[in-house]
């Protein structure tokens, strides 16, 4: 008899087993999966993912993950037993092996990349519904594709290289929650038409996040988990990987619950990769909108949100946007102060239940700061991330005279830098439309509006001096703050314009001004403005 030959094996790929995450411990590297993660998370010190938005977006699907594990997502739990809980779950110092073995071997969830029914974060009828893939560097951040020019990169679509499956589930937990906005591959569902417009930015698009660090990789996941805020939804609170499908694309949207749905079911994006022949590499990709549903009202807990506002009519809180530019210094008030509803912001909910920590995992816990600066669309302009040192003890409820004074700094250095850039800019129009010039001044088209080549300049300078006087102010109580931060401004201004003092007749004078400016006594602040 002859044997037939046999079939190729199907690609493979577990997200809970094959290793895809990015984890140090001391100076060694190495990538596991979500179950090793978590059983061997009390010997980790870190996860070392190499791109911020892809971190932020495993730390919430890992918080999800830590509440199922460790029973912390009981709805019936008060506030005192929640806190109880955890703090034993800190004592213990390590997940119970038998929880973690029992939620990834549970044959409800499907942690497979490329199961052809349920395959990790995907939805498989995109093969069907899309006439063609979207084209593997659509997948890729940082890659151009389309009509779109390679300046700076060896990428383009006559040549795609395939992506190893690690880095591509990376950047699909990029694109889950900081997806762009427009068109996207046509879609198409039951008998309309293909649709290729109205897809929605991800639920973090253009945010930045602030997550809990602690010592080990356990203490941080065990902070991450957020405690519910209001009344538990009658609706099943089920993670993408827990259901038996994905939901369709025209069905209304599930209610947000807590934890699960919150963390990780709200992305307006849908994908489907396409596997190499073993597995190992992802070749192309279907990329389109998941839902032209209105999203639901939500508060991520990790973000901090403005709440008030110029306007007459006040609008629901929105997450501070990502700002490269910005240190995390500026956001430590941010941070710090209790929620009070005549301020402009309110720290992210995650830091509500970080002052009941155990006193030992409180006073070491620091903070990481990841953030996506973009723009509302499609255009991604930079990533980047900081570790803060232990603060938690300089927050509101244990330290208010320091938090105070570290709103007081903060909100002084904001006042400076916004009086900086005002008074530079008067400052070169005095120089440039001073009388009698007589050539010394830059020639001008009367009727053109002329850059100010000291604004930028000035502001670059000014922000490491403010930071430095920062530092040293929370340490010296006596020092009006604001004293402190006008010297740094005015030290900015005279060093940016050394040389245009020299070479313009009336840019001394015109400096000196705006430094005699820079010392008076700012006007009030208007009640409920922001900076």
């Amino acid at each position: 008899m002859t044997s037939s030959a046999p079939s190729p094996a199907r690609a493979g790929f577990s997200a809970a087993d094959d290793g895809w995450i990015d984890v140090r411990s001391g100076t060694a590297y190495c990538q596991v999966g979500l179950r090793e993660m978590f059983l061997t998370a009390h010997t980790l010190d870190d996860l070392a993912i190499p791109t911020a938005p892809a971190a932020s977006a495993l730390l919430r699907i890992c918080a999800a993950i830590t509440a199922r594990i460790t029973a912390l997502d009981d709805p019936e739990l008060t506030a005192e037993q929640w806190v109880t809980a955890r703090a034993a779950l800190f004592a213990l110092g390590r997940f119970n092996q038998d929880a973690v073995n029992a939620y990834f071997d549970d044959p409800a969830h499907c942690f497979e990349v490329f199961d052809p029914n349920r395959p990790f974060l995907q939805d498989p009828m995109l093969a069907s519904q899309c006439p063609a893939p979207s084209g593997i560097n659509r997948l890729v951040f940082g890659r151009p594709s389309g009509n779109n020019l390679a300046w700076l990169s060896p990428h383009h679509d006559l040549e795609p290289l395939p992506v190893p499956t690690p880095v591509a589930l990376q950047h699909l937990l990029i694109h889950h929650y900081y997806g762009a906005s427009g068109a996207t591959t046509p879609r198409t569902v039951g008998s309309r038409k293909p649709d290729s417009n109205g897809g929605r930015a991800g639920p973090l698009r253009s945010t930045v996040s602030f997550h809990p660090l602690g010592r080990t990789l356990h203490e941080t996941l065990l902070a991450q988990v957020p405690h519910l805020t209001g009344e538990p939804w009658d609706a099943p609170d089920t993670c993408p990987w827990e259901g038996n499908a994905p939901p369709a694309p025209d069905a209304p949207l599930a209610p947000v619950t807590w934890p699960g749905r919150l963390l990780t079911g709200r992305s307006r994006h849908a994908l489907l990769l396409v596997p190499s022949t073993d597995g190992t590499y992802v070749s192309d990709v279907y990329l389109t909108w998941s839902t032209k549903q209105p999203a639901l009202s939500a508060t991520d807990p990790y973000l901090v949100m403005r709440t008030a506002t110029k306007k007459k009519t006040a609008l629901p809180p929105f997450p501070r946007r990502a700002d490269a530019d910005r240190a995390w210094w500026r956001e430590l008030d941010a941070l710090l102060l209790a929620p009070d509803e005549h301020r402009a912001f309110r720290r992210p909910q995650i830091f509500d239940t970080l002052n009941d920590l155990p006193p030992d995992v409180r006073a070491n816990m620091r903070v990481r700061v990841h953030g996506f600066d973009q723009d509302g669309k499609v255009n991604n302009r930079h990533w980047y991330t900081a570790i803060t040192p232990p603060i938690l003890t300089w927050a509101q409820e244990h330290d208010p005279q320091r938090a105070e004074r570290i709103a007081q700094c903060v909100a002084a250095a904001e006042d400076c830098a916004t009086r900086l850039s005002f008074l530079t800019g008067q400052a070169w129009k005095d120089t440039i439309d001073g009388p009698g010039t007589g050539g010394t001044a830059p020639a001008r088209d009367p009727g053109k509006k002329t850059k100010n080549p000291w604004a930028t300049p000035a502001l670059a300078a000014y922000w490491p001096l403010a930071e430095q006087t920062f530092w040293r102010l929370l340490h010296d109580l006596d020092t009006p703050a604001r004293a402190a931060f006008v010297t740094a401004a005015e030290n900015a201004l005279r060093t940016v314009t050394r040389s245009d003092r020299i070479r313009y007749r009336h840019a001394a004078r015109a400096v000196a001004a705006a430094v005699a400016q820079l010392r008076r006594p700012p006007r009030a602040r208007t009640e409920g403005t922001d900076r």
